[in-house]
């Protein structure tokens, strides 16, 4: 689910440390997940060091020499840390404020006074698709995560029943939906019409939401039936507050990055010049960094001043906020890192030079294309930039609205099965306190949903529009 730059990009593209042919390549591969997998569930080793010793290991049977392959690894993490890192420290700083000055009491309080508890799920899914529309999917985790885990608290819900239709929303928004960056390459790369692309993700992204968050979570809670984390958990803001932010205020503090980011995004879609003076303004107050330290000082006055903190007391929440994200940074680091040395290796451009011979529609290849490499590598939007480099001269004689649909098949297939590969998967691991087996039995299952109940769509919207 990792987001990259454009130097990340870049690196991608570059030729691979090993000469290995596709089977050794596939063994090495298949190695390294078993290595990963083996050591966490058998062994109890920490996912930090299982997912170093794994990357070493594909690295080794993969035969590239060891040096690069440690480079690489360590370039994989550190610009993972370096993006998603610094997001989730802010994100942490941003919630911290939000649960000690009143402000998360304030938004669960409400939404649960306000939704029956039926409808609760519906609602999440909602929220999330709302916050993630114009967010990075990282942002809308650390931003949605004080929220949900409130709520399943507060209304005594099955963690997986509110954290399910929370992290559909916030996914389907990321594969299907521009100004995210994945679809935006991919309408770029084909051709596509973006205002039929953005029509027809919602016609798409509506139902997939429904099947992969509401109803997927009725079973998710059963099959893995756990309570918020404690350490994670806010607390209830302390009885000697002066006073709570109000509900309007606090919301609007949350909701401010998301603004910003959209406010970037429609910018860029407007005016289409990387060279003009207010693009670039809106590029450097969207990005993420901006967008969330802005939210973290304006919160600093909105949340804790308005709650009556002193500057010491706004000093210590901020401190005490980034402790125990310490473990959660290490390991997202480390599957970035473990995603840099596949493709290293050269993994994904084996899964593109496999899949050329491949004689199906040209919506189901670009699917498969992205379900390949996404399992392979573990990044969305690599599996996305490679599928529509791979099928966008096919898309010549499309129609419009067919055009529209293979950016949206390529999108899907960009989100299939996330596993130990996919920093995004350690996010969820952690941030819910649940093992292995149990990520994979509901937030993986739960993006195979997406990707599957996508590309169903997708081909059903081919036989009509």
């Amino acid at each position: 689910m990792t987001h990259l730059s454009v130097e990340m990009l870049a690196a991608d593209a570059a030729e691979p440390i090993t000469s290995a042919g596709h089977a050794q390549l596939g063994i090495a591969v298949l190695a390294g997940i078993a290595v990963i997998v083996l050591l966490i569930t058998k062994f109890k080793l920490h996912a930090f060091l299982s997912l170093i010793i794994g990357s070493l290991a594909l690295g080794a049977i993969a035969g590239a020499p060891l040096d690069k392959a440690i480079a690489g690894f360590s370039t994989g993490l550190g610009a993972t840390v370096a993006g998603t890192g610094v997001l989730i420290a802010l994100g942490a700083v941003l919630g911290k404020l939000l649960a000690d000055s009143g402000g998360a009491d304030q938004i669960v309080d409400t939404i649960l006074a306000k939704a029956s508890r039926g409808a609760m799920p519906w609602a999440m899914v909602l929220i999330a698709g709302i916050v993630g529309l114009p967010l990075f999917f990282e942002v809308g985790i650390v931003l949605l995560i004080p929220v949900v885990l409130l709520v399943a608290k507060r209304g005594n819900f099955s963690l997986m029943r509110i954290g399910i239709p929370a992290l559909t929303g916030l996914s389907v928004m990321h594969g299907l939906i521009p100004p995210h960056p994945g679809p935006l390459v991919a309408l770029d790369a084909v051709g596509a019409n973006l205002g039929i692309t953005l029509a027809l993700g919602v016609v798409v992204a509506i139902p997939t939401a429904i099947v992969a968050g509401p109803v997927f979570s009725r079973y998710a809670a059963r099959w893995v039936d756990i309570q918020p984390p404690q350490k994670l958990v806010p607390e209830r803001a302390s009885d000697d507050l002066e006073k709570r932010p109000g509900f309007t205020v606090t919301v609007a503090t949350v909701l401010l990055p998301v603004v910003m980011m959209l406010a970037k995004a429609l910018v860029d879609i407007v005016i289409e010049d990387p060279e003009n003076t207010t693009q670039r303004v809106f590029d450097v107050v969207g990005s993420p960094l901006v967008a969330l330290l802005t939210a973290v000082i304006v919160a600093m006055f909105t949340l804790g001043r308005a709650a009556g903190f002193s500057k010491g007391r706004i000093a210590t929440t901020v401190e005490k906020s980034l402790g125990p994200i310490a473990g959660v940074l290490l390991i997202v680091g480390a599957g970035g890192g473990f995603k840099q040395t596949l493709v290293d290796a050269g993994v994904g451009q084996m899964i593109l030079e496999i899949s050329k011979h491949w004689n199906i529609s040209t919506l189901l290849l670009a699917w498969l294309i992205a379900v390949a490499i996404r399992l392979a590598t573990g990044s969305a939007t690599v599996a996305t930039i490679s599928a529509a480099g791979l099928v966008a001269p096919l898309a010549a004689d499309m129609s419009t609205p067919h055009g529209a649909l293979l950016v949206l098949a390529i999108g899907s297939g960009s989100l299939f099965f996330s596993h130990v590969n996919d920093a995004g998967f350690w996010m969820v691991k952690e941030y819910f306190g649940m093992s292995v087996g149990r990520t994979l039995k509901t937030w993986s299952v739960m993006e195979t949903l997406i990707s599957v109940v996508g590309i169903v769509c997708v081909l059903l919207l081919s036989l009509v529009v």
